[in-house]
This record gives structure tokens, sequence and C-alpha cells, in this order.
């Protein structure tokens, strides 16, 4: 089968959950298909490529900072995307996989699959409702965003979702739930079997890894850790990432007196290396208030790694089983507590639920959904 895969930002020239979950698709299923991969075009990427026998189209140059502006994915650079959706009509594919956002492109990728009778998956990490989008954009602007999305999501032959909690959005917005599919193909147990071998060593720190957005709340993170850091002087904290909130953190970790407490470092090029330093950690602390799953904290999990949250976390309740959720005002003293204890690892539950998260599991649930497409599903 000849499998279009459409995403303006490609991982790992970008780093982020979501683009890790598209390029994982992308490699498993080139092992049984013909994948090419439409996308834009960043530092040290060719126009045309193959890469872990994926075939890479990439258009319109951008950069890290071309495509966020004062925080925000940028609405140009989302337009400027649809040079690549262009690329499309070079191609004849039986299925084209594409996401929800950047959004404006799914006018061009429907045409496509309307006029090429292709068969069209949509995925959904976040379902943006009108309540989202006016505490996002707010003034005149949000109505228009909101209709917008809302028309643009709709026409898919099957939608995949990567959690319960995105599943129930969408329905009740309307999606037909029979077209739902909910998978996440984020756990590689190839890359966590070396990690795996050796024992945790659970050190004093708590770790954060992803986006410095405002969405990410590392102001709260800081806070929680510097209260901590009072009571349990050995507790320490690491920042790892990039973002346009970056400055602003440094300097706030500065005003709490945390320079010699918290530690600010790049994404890691080696995930083998990322996966040394969470096992020599001993939380993985996570208090975003925007998570549509939260890839690394499957992974600290998988890794044995307690994962503590505060109950506000949208994070779904299959991700949360598995974590230690607490009210926010109780986080610096959970710090502790799994800090101080002789094996963090027993504050892991449901480890079963990973299963749903192995990226081995990527063919077979993408022929049955090329099944049911088939059937009429």
């Amino acid at each position: 089968m000849k499998i279009a895969i459409v995403y303006d930002v490609p991982y790992p020239w970008h780093v982020g959950g979501i683009e890790a979950m598209h390029y994982n698709a992308a490699v498993e299923l080139a092992k049984t298909h013909d994948v090419h991969f439409f996308t834009t075009k960043w530092p040290d990427m060719k126009d045309e490529f193959v890469h872990k026998g994926v075939h890479y189209h990439a258009t319109h140059e951008t950069n890290q900072e071309k495509i966020y502006r004062n925080g925000r994915r940028s609405i140009k650079e989302a337009m400027l995307f649809n040079s690549s959706v262009m690329k499309l009509f070079e191609h004849d594919f039986d299925v084209v996989i594409t996401d929800y956002f950047p959004m404006l492109h799914l006018p061009l990728v429907k045409l496509y699959c309307r006029t090429r009778r292709a068969k069209l998956v949509i995925g959904v990490a976040e379902y943006w409702n009108a309540d989202y989008w006016r505490s996002y954009l707010g003034g005149p602007a949000w109505p228009m965003a909101n209709a917008f999305s809302s028309s643009a999501i709709r026409g898919a032959d099957i939608y995949v979702t990567i959690s319960s909690t995105t599943k129930e959005k969408m329905v009740d917005a309307g999606i037909d739930e029979d077209k739902v599919r909910i998978f996440a193909p984020v756990i590689d147990r190839n890359d966590l079997s070396r990690a795996l071998r050796k024992k945790n060593s659970y050190g004093k720190t708590a770790v954060f890894s992803g986006r410095m957005i405002k969405e990410k709340r590392l102001d709260k993170w800081l806070v929680a850790i510097k209260h901590a850091n009072e009571k349990l002087a050995c507790a320490k904290g690491i920042i790892i990432g990039s973002g346009p909130e970056k400055s602003e953190l440094v300097s706030l970790s500065k005003k709490l007196g945390l320079q010699n407490t918290v530690e600010f470092r790049d994404f890691y090029k080696d995930k083998k290396r990322f996966y040394d330093l969470l096992r020599r950690s001993s939380i993985l602390l996570n208090m975003s208030e925007r998570e549509g799953l939260s890839i690394i904290c499957l992974e600290a999990v998988a890794l044995g790694i307690p994962v503590l949250l505060p109950s506000y976390s949208p994070i779904p309740v299959e991700v949360k089983e598995m974590c230690v959720v607490k009210d926010e005002k109780d986080i610096s003293d959970w710090i502790i507590k799994i800090m101080q204890n002789k094996n963090p690892g027993s504050f892991v539950k449901n480890k079963n639920n990973l299963k749903k998260y192995f990226v081995s599991e990527t063919n077979a649930f993408y022929s049955k959904l090329f099944r049911d497409i088939k059937a009429g599903n």
C-alpha cells in the first residue's frame, strides 16, 4: 500500500511528543508499505531523501524561531506549510495520514483525497473546543478560529486519537464515535532495552523534559522544587528542553535562588543518554495544564521512575493510573516523600497500561484500521 504522512514538524529535527509519534508510525509502516512523509524543510535537511525506509519530501524552509511566535505556533508558517502539501498532487496514494494540527492544511489534504479517491486518516492529540479557543486567542479572533477548526476536522474516514479523554471531546463535538480509534505508538522497547538491563540508582533529583511554553507551567515546577529544597536540602531539579519561555524561566530560577538547585539542559540528541539520566533520578515531575498524553511520563513509568502530577493535570486517566496524582498544594511534600523512600519505583502502578503505547504494535493496529476503512467502518 502507498501511504502519505503529512505533518509540518518533522522529528528528530524538531523534538516533541507528537512529532516522535508520527516518526515512529512512519518508520514502522515503512517496513511493510511504501511510505512518503510530506513536511517542512529544517536546517540540514535535503529536499528529497530516504531515512529508515521513509521517503521524505521537504519544502518551505523553516526553523525553531520561525515556527513559534510569542509562544504560539505561527499562523504564517502554518499557511506556508501548504506548499509542502501541494507536493501530494504529484503522487497517487491509497491512504493519507495527517494531523489535526496545524489545521490550515486540512482543506487541501481533503481536496486531494476527494480527487484521488484516497482514504483519509486524521490524527488528533488534542481537540480544541470553543472554551479552549476562547482562552487561547480571546478577542474577536477565537469564534472564527473555532468555526474553522470545527469544520476542518470533519470528513475523515477514520480518526486516530491518543487517549480516551480526547476521544470523549471529539464525540461530544459531533465526531462519529465508530470512526475514532485510540492508539499512540510512543514507546520503543528496543530503545529502552539497554536502560532496563541496569538497576535504577534513584538519585535525589526531579526531572522535566519538554517544550518550554507557558502551558507546561514550569513556573509552578520551579516553586515546587524550591519548597521541597527548603525542607530537603539535597533535593535538586533538572529541566531539559527549549522553547520561548526559557529565558524567563532561567530568570525566575535565579529570582527564587535556585541557581545551585535547578539545572537547565538542552534536549539530548541521543535518547539513551536521556534514559540514563532518568534512571539516576527519583521523580519525573510534570506540572503542565495542557497535555494530550505526555510521552515522557510513559517513558519514565516504563523505566520504573515514579511520575508526580497535580490533580488538575489533563493527562488521560489511563496514564494517571500509573502515576502519583496529588493536590497542587501537596506536590512539594510528595517530592520529599518519594525522594526519601528507599525504593521510589514502588510508587509506579498499573504498568500493564503501557501495552497501549508500544511502537511494535503499529503495523498490527494500522492493518486492522486499513481493513476497517475498506469495509466502510
